[in-house]
């Protein structure tokens, strides 16, 4: 019984993220949907894992013996995602480290970290409390008003805690790579990040500035071959410019439909008590 609820888990998961499809609706909905198909997966394979575990390896369930080699398989898929959630704290602690040593700024009353590199680059570096990390190239880009706008659109990162969030949804991320639509998900979920942040900046200072912002780093990238810019192809600047033209407010509301899906993950947990 215990290898059947694997077994049906993991058709689910697959066929979950085999139905997924991104929708040119607003990036509230889209965020939504996105987010809950690719939290669906992963979580249901963890609480089916988790049940395993409760129940043990012998017993009975539904008059079903039950043996050790469901309950090994649920154990290395636990102990797998725990050592790869260490792995990725301890990159991402070196990585705040290396932030540590570069020099600190203040621009336009904003403190930052300042990068010696000619490459455009702003982000926010670190977990709860990231500091604002920006290049030399960028400084050499953009003027005064831009760069405001830009270092706006960094605030929103901030407020939302994307830099906390995403280390989590980047390990669910690597834990189930094997599953469909994974990476094209994930795509999906940054550039809805980043949609999100442009419109949270566009209601604090001029969207058509950030616009043109995001376009002249673009344009100044492109003999450029770091990886940095990925959150900023040509065909996500598109759809960020059009965003950020579209004057038409949108609620941040919530769909229910989706948070309600979502609960059921916690289904395997109920077969505990089945078990004796």
């Amino acid at each position: 019984m215990h290898l059947m609820l694997l077994l049906v888990s993991i058709s689910v998961a697959i066929a979950v993220r085999l139905g997924w499809r991104s929708q040119m609706k607003n990036w509230n909905t889209r965020w939504q949907m996105a987010l809950g198909v690719f939290l669906f997966s992963p979580l249901l394979l963890m609480t089916s894992a988790v049940a395993i575990l409760c129940m043990g390896p012998r017993g009975q369930m539904m008059r079903w013996h039950e043996g050790w080699g469901s309950y090994a398989i649920a154990i290395g898929f636990l102990t797998l995602a725990i050592a790869l959630f260490i792995q990725l704290a301890f990159q991402a602690q070196k990585s705040f480290r290396q932030v540590k040593q570069m020099p600190e700024e203040t621009i336009l009353d904003t403190p930052v970290r300042l990068l010696e590199h000619s490459t455009p680059y702003l982000a926010q570096i670190g977990f709860w409390h990231p500091e604002l990390v920006i290049s030399q190239g960028l400084l050499a880009t953009l003027d005064e008003t831009h760069l405001q706008v830009a270092f706006t659109h960094e605030q929103a990162h901030r407020h939302y805690r994307d830099t906390f969030w995403f280390f989590w949804l980047g390990g669910l991320r690597r834990l189930t790579a094997w599953l469909p639509n994974t990476e094209a998900l994930w795509q999906e979920l940054i550039l809805l990040r980043e949609l999100r942040a442009d419109r949270w900046a566009a209601r604090q200072s001029d969207g058509l500035l950030l616009a043109e912002a995001l376009f002249s780093i673009v344009s100044a990238s492109q003999t450029q071959s770091e990886p940095w810019i990925a959150a900023l192809s040509e065909t996500r600047l598109d759809e960020r410019i059009d965003a950020l033209l579209d004057e038409t407010e949108i609620e941040e509301s919530k769909n229910y439909f989706v948070w309600v899906g979502l609960s059921l993950v916690l289904l395997p947990l109920l077969m505990i008590p089945l078990h004796f």
